[in-house]
C-alpha cells in the first residue's frame, strides 16, 4: 500500500501535539514536552479539530444552561 500524503518528522510532531491537546493535555505541559521556549510556538502545532469543536459546544451549552436570568438579574 502506498501513502498518498508525504510524512515528515514535522508532520508526526504536529500530529502528536494535536492528539495530546485532544486528549486534554494542558498547553503549558505540552510546551514543556516539546521543548518550546515560548507558548506561542506550541500553539502553532495545534488547530481546532471537529472533536475539540464538539467538546467546546457541549461545555459552552452546559455553562449557559447553568445561568439563570430573572427580571434582568443574573442568579
Amino acid at each position: 500500500m502506498r501513502l498518498k500524503k508525504r510524512i515528515s518528522p514535522h508532520s508526526l510532531r504536529h500530529s502528536y501535539a494535536t492528539h495530546c491537546i485532544e486528549a486534554g493535555v494542558n498547553l503549558a505541559d505540552l510546551q514543556h514536552f516539546l521543548g518550546h521556549q515560548s507558548i506561542l510556538t506550541t500553539t502553532r502545532y495545534t488547530h481546532l479539530t471537529q472533536s475539540n469543536t464538539d467538546s467546546a459546544i457541549v461545555r459552552i451549552n452546559a455553562l449557559m444552561d447553568s445561568i439563570h436570568v430573572d427580571w434582568g438579574n443574573v442568579k
